[in-house]
């Protein structure tokens, strides 16, 4: 109710997730950051922006040489168990070296540093901004392909959202095995503790914690370095991967298996689309100066070591990330890991509750309970209904696959799919946004499109070991953002059949009054060029009417946030009847009484305490003439019995609110 449906719906930004000051006002663009607020920025982007990608040396490279060398057994073979002890190929450990280089270079560094970083929506960032711009780019009426692929976009990143803690929190307690192997029968148990007690805390808001973030993302970063450059010597042959002749050769060499390593290599970039969801949070500059001068070096080095290490230690590769440590470091390099992958964690949790908020806000999903929980920032949110969604699922995802390199054959597909996604809302939105030729677009992006259409090939492969849960989870969410959308629409159509017109209904009530009742009445609708069925039920059961009455609008539109002064839009029909349109961004929660108080700078007296709002609540039934299948039918009724009261969604006093309820069918 009071969602404009017309808008853009879209995918994902992150906002203010951990009450950093960002430094942008939202509605007018960034502002220019002083060099302490700087620093500052790049080593929050540290902890919140880094963390999925920052834990990626924990599998990524284990995962992509057995995959080279054909050693892990197919489907769900438990690769970490897997000790080799013949030599493995020099080329093949050059080569996967090469492709993962290679691949961060040109998947992270050209592809989101450098261009989509530039694409922005004052100031903000994510698929949400590339399917924002490219409807705006194309117009509405030519959106269609872009609303869907923003679904897709939604879809595959609650799968990472997943994901994410599941591998995570695994590859980290696994290491415990090589410090106390009686305790490897209990891993999948400890990990599901610490998962259980992450999404615990998440109603507490996660403020606090971020201040601790950034420094401990730092100190995990700088050890990645060190270990690294420990075991380089080991063999400083691998210096030669730094050429790409050896990632082409690998491919020329192993045709039979490019397809499933590429589908491990891909492992090495995961969370790389975080650096451009974050961009609204902590800047342009200070997400390319973190990524630049301390995640990409030392990424690098950690990799280089680990080659190393397995060139020389060929039994190294059943866990070469912990045995780079040496052996009374082992311990606190698991705690320390285990740290590192709840603060990742952590970001794509709370990513999937901002990603929810947009979502609704957008008219996507029905209404769902949203907790502030912080008085300072509005992008603290927390999202019960959500919370419990993905602990559930993260849980099944560690008890059926039980390890992390089982888990990895289900992590690509939600990445890589959701990465297309922002490579082909890119091409519309350099074509037609930036107005680029045809010819220069297609040669900035068709590069970009092949290698993640590769990579999602690639993880196609692991669909039956693995690759499905992203799959099944990104259609059954399709489908159920379809469905609201196209019931809501339907809904919408039918009831303005028979809906009276308002400027109609208030010529009548001007020449016919009836009784008059102090204070002021709002009566919230989606249309406001029909009178609301409150209003008509109001004056048809209690036959009155207020002194003033305000029909009121929630809009929602396509930038991140909206400026106080274009909040609320008032206009006058009669001396006493008002249009009022209170817009938010999408980035933003709406909060009617807030918004109607800004009305007051307008000369337009609002007062709380004799003010009633007047809401509908429908009671949905099927219909066999609906333009729906009957199962559809039933599933948008159970959403919309799902939703949270328009009450609490738009923050309006429960003493203040009238309730009317009537029957539609859909």
């Amino acid at each position: 109710m009071g969602h404009d449906l017309t808008n853009p719906p879209t995918q994902r930004t992150e906002d203010s997730r951990f009450g950093l000051d960002n430094g942008h006002n939202g509605h007018h663009g960034p502002a220019k950051h002083g060099h302490g607020s700087y620093a500052a920025l790049a080593l929050g982007a540290l902890g919140v922006v880094y963390g999925d990608i920052g834990t990626s040396p924990l599998y990524a490279l284990r995962e992509t040489v057995l995959a080279a060398t054909g050693a892990a057994s197919g489907g769900h073979g438990g690769a970490s168990d897997i000790v080799l002890a013949a030599p493995i190929p020099r080329e093949i450990i050059i080569g996967v070296l090469s492709l993962i280089l290679w691949s961060l270079v040109i998947v992270v560094t050209l592809k989101y540093v450098v261009l989509l970083l530039s694409a922005d929506n004052n100031g903000e960032g994510g698929t949400l901004t590339l399917v924002a711009l490219a409807q705006r780019a194309l117009g509405r009426m030519r959106g269609g392909v872009v609303l869907f692929l923003g679904m897709a976009g939604a879809a595959l990143f609650y799968g990472d959202a997943v994901i994410t803690p599941a591998i995570s929190v695994l590859s980290a307690v696994e290491g415990i095995k090589l410090v106390t192997p009686a305790l490897n029968d209990y891993v999948v148990t400890i990990a599901s503790g610490i998962l259980i007690a992450l999404f615990l805390v998440q109603s507490r808001g996660t403020a606090k914690v971020a201040n601790f973030f950034g420094p401990i993302m730092m100190v995990w970063f700088l050890t990645l370095a060190g270990l690294g450059i420990y075991h380089i010597a080991d063999d400083l042959g691998v210096f030669a991967s730094i050429n790409p002749y050896w990632g082409f050769r690998f491919f020329f060499d192993h045709p039979g298996v490019s397809l499933a390593v590429l589908g491990s290599v891909c492992l090495a970039v995961t969370g790389a689309e975080a650096l451009y969801a974050d961009m609204g949070h902590f800047g342009r500059g200070p997400i390319r100066s973190a990524w630049i001068w301390m995640v990409f070096p030392a990424l690098w080095l950690n990799y280089l070591g680990q080659g190393a290490l397995i060139l020389s230690d060929p039994t190294a590769i059943d866990n070469p990330f912990y045995k780079l440590a040496p052996e009374g470091f082992i311990l606190p390099l698991v705690v320390m890991a285990t740290v590192a992958t709840i603060i990742a964690s952590q970001a794509v949790i709370t990513g999937a509750f901002s990603l929810t908020r947009q979502a609704i806000q957008l008219g996507l999903l029905p209404r769902l309970e949203i907790r502030h929980t912080s008085e300072q920032t509005s992008g603290q949110i927390y999202i019960p209904r959500i919370n419990v969604m993905l602990l559930v699922v993260v849980l099944l995802l560690v008890w059926t696959f039980r390890t992390s390199s089982n888990l990895s054959h289900a992590y690509g597909i939600s990445v890589f799919g959701a990465m297309m996604v922002d490579s082909l809302l890119a091409f519309i939105v350099i074509w037609k946004g930036w107005r680029w030729s045809l010819a220069a677009t297609l040669a900035v992006v068709t590069p970009f499109l092949v290698i993640d259409v590769a990579f999602f090939a690639a993880n196609m492969l692991k669909l039956f070991s693995g690759g499905y849960v992203p799959v099944l989870l990104a259609i059954m969410l399709i489908v159920l953002m379809w469905t609201w959308v196209r019931g809501t629409k339907i809904l919408f159509d039918k009831t303005r059949k028979t809906d009276v017109p308002l400027l109609e209904l208030v010529g009548m009530l001007s020449k016919s009054p009836p009784y008059r009742v102090k204070g002021m009445a709002v009566f919230l609708t989606s249309d406001p060029e029909t009178a609301p069925a409150s209003l008509l039920h109001n004056l048809k059961h209690n036959k009155v009417l207020h002194e003033r009455n305000v029909i009121l609008t929630v809009r929602s539109a396509d930038t991140p946030r909206v400026a106080e002064e274009e909040r609320v839009r008032l206009s006058r029909i009669t001396d006493d009847f008002w249009r009022v349109d209170l817009v938010y961004g999408y980035m933003e929660s709406p909060n009617v009484p807030k918004g109607l108080a800004v009305l007051r700078k307008q000369g337009f007296k609002f007062d709380i305490m004799s003010t009633s709002f007047f809401l509908s609540r429908r009671s949905i039934k099927a219909s066999p003439q609906s333009g729906m299948p009957v199962w559809q039918d039933n599933l948008y009724i159970s959403l919309t019995k799902s939703a949270t009261d328009a009450t609490s969604f738009f923050q309006i006093p429960t003493g203040r609110v009238v309730e009317v309820g009537t029957q539609v069918t859909v």
